[in-house]
């Protein structure tokens, strides 16, 4: 058995060409991210550059896509930082405390790859997911300003506006300046840079200089603080970041609360597994290829162990740099070990440069790079289409917002599944007739069909289960009482995929309060897995009346026509 990974048995080099070019863009592109999200979490700038080396190593040798590019990313940083926050750690205990999730939530990830646990995922809705990501952007936006302005802001999120008034002159200028320059040109290369590069170079070329605009306006920073001696004019810059490898190192659990950060790194896991899953089938799908979510469970989780032993943060796939890596040309995974062993370089080497880096600067990547995140236009979508899912997305915006990150994505969770146990307790059902001169059956109030008053055919749209089985005796028992003549009824389960138990007893109940009535009860187009159940109950031997195959058949034969 070969210890390589399935990519790399075909490795050539063209697609070494490939991958060294897609390394060195998203190397560039990484290094200002890496530090930006450090920051944003409340870690030391060195953090966001170790999660950056080992975790892409890792998960190029063990994930499923072979264009993700694992990281930090906004939205784990902001849960790391609010989680970290609530507890109350400071200094070296905060760090250990990252350093603690990254290692719980990898566990949680390894154990539900190695357990096939892929689809717990989904129960986090596309709506709770979008809810909770467009109040992070906002939460992680408001968390900049103070780095933007340069002054200390706090209070409550509805207390923000007053102590930003009461706060207005002791803004410095000069941060003020830098501040709004770094935005200034990011939001330039986001919105006008690429059509004036078009007019001079190739598509590929104009791409690739946008997609590199937050490293120079990095390095332009950093020469300017230097020139200018920024620090002294009151910029507070990055200050010391050590030159050097990560060192292997554990976190002091017996100074952590590590009970209390169980459910968080779970919360969190969960959320960059759902983000990352998305991105690589994203990816995956426009070349053709597939990714295996519990793989990725077994890579995520490895990646996030490695970057708790090496002085990181928690990681996942970001959706900016492994669209730069798929557009830039990688073609396989190593793409990534190339990338790991450029910030290698970049930490060894220049370190001591990113020392003179003005916050305000990383602050303004940040504020841009989260832009995108907040997906107004699905609040508008979603309200039109289900007010069911529009309700889980608003709960979970605004608890997001004003209860923070975890109780905001446990409460859209929540409601998402109350929501879906409400609406599939009152199952649709049409009692259905026979479209003259076809085998086809429709709901009658829909469409012209032919009835008859000694058959009813009732179709259940919906799987039959503990919520749901008293709504159909309901259903059943109103049906009959309306109609004096009836002597069969067929339940016709095309949409039933799963009959549990009390929904069984259910059925049995109900066979036998149509046989005291005198009525024969029936089912058609049971499915094969369904039938393979029933036929272990005993609701097939007592039933009164037959299985058939097809609603035609029992209509021919039980006189429909």
């Amino acid at each position: 058995m070969s210890l390589l990974p399935e990519w790399a048995k075909d490795y050539s080099r063209s697609i070494l060409a490939q991958d060294g070019a897609a390394a060195l863009i998203v190397t560039l592109m990484l290094i200002p991210q890496s530090l930006a999200y450090a920051m944003l979490a409340g870690l030391p700038p060195q953090a966001g550059l170790y999660a950056s080396i080992l975790p892409l190593i890792i998960y190029a040798l063990s994930g499923s896509s072979r264009t993700l590019s694992v990281g930090p990313v906004a939205v784990l940083s902001l849960m790391t930082a609010a989680t970290l926050g609530q507890l109350s750690l400071q200094g070296v205990h905060y760090t250990d405390g990252a350093l603690a999730l990254a290692l719980l939530s990898g566990g949680w990830l390894l154990l539900f790859g190695l357990f096939r646990l892929g689809f717990v995922a989904h129960f986090i809705s596309h709506s709770v997911m979008s809810g909770f990501i467009s109040a992070s952007a906002v939460l992680i936006t408001l968390s900049q300003l103070r780095h933007l302005l340069g002054v200390q802001l706090e209070g409550a999120l509805w207390q923000l506006p007053v102590v930003l008034v009461a706060q207005s002159e002791a803004i410095p200028p000069a941060t003020l300046g830098v501040s709004v320059i770094s935005l200034i040109a990011l939001l330039w290369a986001r919105a006008g840079l690429k059509g004036l590069l078009l007019r001079i170079m190739s598509p590929a070329s104009a791409t690739a200089v946008v997609r590199l605009m937050p490293a120079l306006v990095v390095m332009s920073a950093i020469v300017l603080s230097v020139q200018l001696d920024l620090e002294s004019a009151g910029v507070a810059v990055v200050q010391s970041v050590p030159a050097g490898l990560p060192v292997l190192s554990w976190p002091e659990w017996h100074n952590l609360p590590w009970r209390e950060l169980v459910l968080p790194s779970l919360l969190l896991g969960l959320v960059g597994f759902v983000e990352s899953v998305s991105i690589g089938q994203t990816l995956a799908a426009r070349r053709r290829q597939r990714i295996r979510p519990n793989r990725e469970l077994i890579g995520l989780g490895l990646a996030n162990l490695s970057a708790g032993v090496s002085g990181g943060m928690p990681v996942t796939g970001g959706f900016a740099r492994s669209v730069v890596n798929f557009d830039a040309g990688a073609q396989t995974p190593a793409a990534g070990i190339y990338a790991a062993f450029g910030i290698t370089l970049a930490g060894l080497w220049f370190a001591p440069w990113l020392s003179n880096l003005p916050q305000a600067v990383l602050a303004a990547t940040i504020v841009v790079s989260v832009l995108g995140l907040f997906d107004w236009r699905h609040f508008g979508y979603t309200w039109r289409y289900s007010r069911a899912d529009f309700s889980a997305l608003c709960v979970t915006f605004i608890v997001t917002l004003t209860a923070g990150v975890e109780i905001g994505l446990v409460s859209g969770i929540l409601v998402s599944l109350l929501l879906h146990l409400y609406h599939s307790h009152k199952p649709h059902w049409a009692e259905v007739g026979r479209i003259a001169g076809t085998e086809h059956f429709r709901n009658r109030l829909r469409h012209r069909v032919e009835l008859n008053e000694r058959l009813l055919c009732l179709r259940i749209d919906e799987s039959l289960y503990f919520a749901n089985a008293g709504e159909l005796e309901e259903v059943i028992a109103t049906l009959v009482s309306q109609r004096p003549g009836l002597r069969h009824l067929v339940l016709q389960c095309t949409a039933v995929n799963r009959i549990d138990a009390s929904a069984l007893d259910s059925l049995l109940m109900i066979n036998e309060r149509l046989r005291l009535a005198g009525i024969c009860f029936h089912l058609a187009e049971v499915k094969g897995p369904v039938m393979d159940r029933l036929e272990r109950s005993e609701l097939l031997r007592q039933l009164s009346g037959k299985v058939y195959l097809t609603l035609f058949q029992a209509w021919q034969e039980l006189g429909g026509s």
